[in-house]
């Protein structure tokens, strides 16, 4: 290559140029497709990648000041030479901004997240998993040891026997959708390309790593140049086999009960009018997953809620009669079956519609492999005229009304001395405005928010279900107001999930961003403590209390936490409210603060549970035991495992 064809850098620069030079194009709109970068740097990576930021960025900031604020507000700048680096606190923390990033782009923009070796590459492997598992994109970039071995072993190096080609960052291999180390500058501009498909395939994307040696980071070397040309990387919409399509129309056509199950691919996609459209057109009511509530607003007269473990009485009604279940971009985990029991039907059949094919075949359901906006406009057209009966629309309608009428309850019990958790997600709902966004992820919450929460935007619902990760919700908040400033951003998290992670709120204050996060405190962990009940454990060490020197157990008094001061002394605006009345008056003041995150603390009754969904979830009991609470709730367990089925006949037995 002649020098004009080249361009020496080092590998950090060159990855930073490179993923600066992206873009994602569906639909002929583009998109900056990596949108920031996350890091913290350590002797791992400060000298590479932290070096080539600042490089970045100091070119960044020669920009005119007009289109540097345009760039920032929503990412979409394709202008300068810079990738926007934040400042975070913890690297499994930045990978959960990432991946709340990411799926309130809908997946067509995402971030990066630089660590060190050792510790802090670790640290990202939670997130990893999380990012995995839920289908997000995230380019992770972790530090490794020395590629050249002058002085094995480093610092943080794993000293591992069998081979010395193994690090610490081969935990990431199991829980990423693509792994390379770049071991050699010249391996680079492949897995760069490699990497990239990956984040940009539907069916595919989740975490990404790259693992750095951090000698190689620094090592400069003669790239050609159009590996910096800007690239656009198309995202697919497959279309659905002609003889899919026709076999999925037979199998609906020939049931009479059938119902759509929305999950995530649906909002992922945008095919939220195309489900309307196809479900107004033939009567079919729609159940939403975690991941897909808000497909389908709550008060349109098909829309059923969430179906499941924690699902609505109208959509399980519905599941355990439905003679044909048409799945359009879910998992079919096991809260959306119940751990496969809601499907109740003798001869239920499914019609699954996914871009992945692994799981358009769950369930020995009839695959259609496709785009859900595209199948959904398919299906809709190749039903024609047909439609359910009238009197089953009628009864679909009859049971929404009902779960409404019961949620309406819920908002309002007035629960003493202290509100029940039902009350607070009723004051948040009707404080948020239809397209302010409610976050979540772990304990009891999640399962009361599927349930209670009236969703009225494809976007206003962001809980972590797939992973259900304690810790996620402050920085995955953080990751959904970045995403889409325009937007209020309520973070719904319990004492335990704080105690986990909270660091993403000195973030937040940095970067000026305004999130409102209540504080649900309830002296522990809420969700295990009803579950423990259930399995016949009795709560144990579920509470937050003192060990009692005469009992020699965890069974003295509450312990004096007070999480709003610890979020007060990391300078963030605090409010505290001791009934709803008051916490209603303190999100109103909540939304008119600007001056970066706020939070409202409550305190509630763990032991007031939501409305019942009627519905199961497998969590083995032991089988023998000297207590009677156990033996009691495994008698349960087992009468309850009688209802699980494995769901195997063909769909062409129907």
């Amino acid at each position: 290559m002649t020098a004009e064809t080249t361009v020496r850098l080092t590998v950090g620069q060159a990855v930073v140029r490179f993923l600066t030079a992206q873009r994602s194009e569906r639909d002929g709109i583009e998109h900056r497709l990596f949108a920031g970068c996350a890091g913290i740097f350590g002797h791992g990576n400060v000298a590479g990648l932290g070096q080539a930021l600042l490089e970045a960025e100091l070119q960044e900031a020669k920009r005119p000041e007009a289109e540097r604020r345009q760039a920032d507000r929503r990412g979409a700048g394709f202008g300068g030479s810079g990738l926007r680096y934040y400042q975070a606190r913890n690297e499994q923390a930045m990978v959960h901004t990432a991946a709340g990033f990411a799926r309130m782009r809908n997946r067509l923009s995402m971030w990066a997240c630089a660590s060190s070796i050792g510790p802090g590459a670790t640290n990202m492997v939670t997130g990893a998993a999380l990012a995995t598992i839920n289908r997000l994109p995230v380019l992770l970039l972790p530090g490794d040891v020395f590629a050249t071995r002058p002085a094995s072993p480093v610092l943080q190096e794993l000293e591992y026997p069998g081979a010395l080609d193994v690090s610490v960052n081969d935990a990431f291999r199991p829980v990423s959708a693509f792994f390379d180390r770049i071991w050699r500058p010249e391996q680079l501009p492949s897995a760069l390309l490699a990497a990239t498909r990956v984040l940009t395939d539907p069916a595919q994307t989740g975490a990404v790593t790259l693992a750095l040696p951090q000698d190689v980071q620094a090592e400069a070397w003669d790239w050609p140049a159009d590996l910096f040309a800007e690239r656009v990387w198309h995202i697919p919409r497959p279309v659905p086999e002609t003889v899919a399509l026709i076999r999925a129309v037979q199998l609906i056509r020939a049931g009479s009960r059938p119902l759509i199950v929305a999950g995530g691919g649906v909002i992922y996609s945008e095919a939220c009018d195309e489900l309307r459209f196809l479900a107004e057109a033939a009567g079919i009511p729609v159940a939403e997953t975690q991941a897909g509530k808000g497909s389908l607003r709550y008060d349109h007269p098909l829309a059923l809620g969430a179906i499941g473990s924690t699902g609505t009485a109208a959509a399980n009604q519905m599941a355990r009669q439905a003679d044909v279940v048409i799945g359009v971009g879910t998992r079919y985990s096991d809260f959306t079956t119940a751990s496969r029991t809601v499907f109740g039907h003798p001869k239920v059949r499914f019609v699954n519609i996914n871009v992945a094919a692994p799981d358009a075949v769950k369930l020995a359901g009839c695959p259609v492999v496709a785009d859900a906006q595209v199948a959904l406009r398919d299906l809709e057209r190749a039903l024609g005229s047909w439609s359910t009966s009238d009197a089953y629309r009628r009864e679909a309608r009859r049971l929404a009304a009902a779960w409404d009428d019961a949620v309406g309850r819920s908002y309002a019990l007035g629960h003493q001395p202290l509100p029940a958790q039902s009350e607070v997600i009723g004051a948040v709902n009707a404080a948020a405005e239809p397209t302010d966004v409610v976050v979540s992820a772990a304990g009891s919450m999640p399962g009361d928010l599927h349930k209670l929460w009236r969703t009225r935007d494809p976007k206003g619902y962001h809980v972590e279900y797939g992973y259900s990760c304690m810790g996620y919700e402050i920085a995955g908040g953080l990751g959904v107001k970045l995403a889409d400033p325009d937007r209020e951003v309520f973070v719904l998290v319990g004492d335990g999930s704080y105690l986990m992670m909270a660091t993403e709120l000195v973030t937040a204050l940095q970067e000026h961003i305004k999130i409102t996060v209540v504080l649900v405190d309830n002296h522990g962990f809420a969700s295990i403590g009803a579950l423990s009940e259930t399995v016949g454990a009795q709560r144990f060490g579920t509470s937050y209390r003192y060990r009692d020197p005469a009992t020699g157990r965890l069974d003295g008094d509450v312990l004096p936490l007070d999480l709003a001061a610890n979020a007060e002394s990391l300078g963030v605006r605090v409010l505290r409210a001791a009934t709803i009345t008051e916490f209603a008056d303190a999100l109103a003041e909540a939304r008119g603060w600007t001056g970066g995150p706020v939070l409202v603390r409550i305190e509630t009754d763990p032991t007031v549970p939501a409305p019942d969904s009627q519905a199961w979830w497998d969590v083995p009991v032991a089988e023998v035991s000297e207590l009677e609470s156990t033996r009691r709730a495994r008698a349960e367990y087992e009468s309850a495992k009688t209802a699980q089925r494995p769901y195997l006949a063909p769909p062409e037995s129907l």
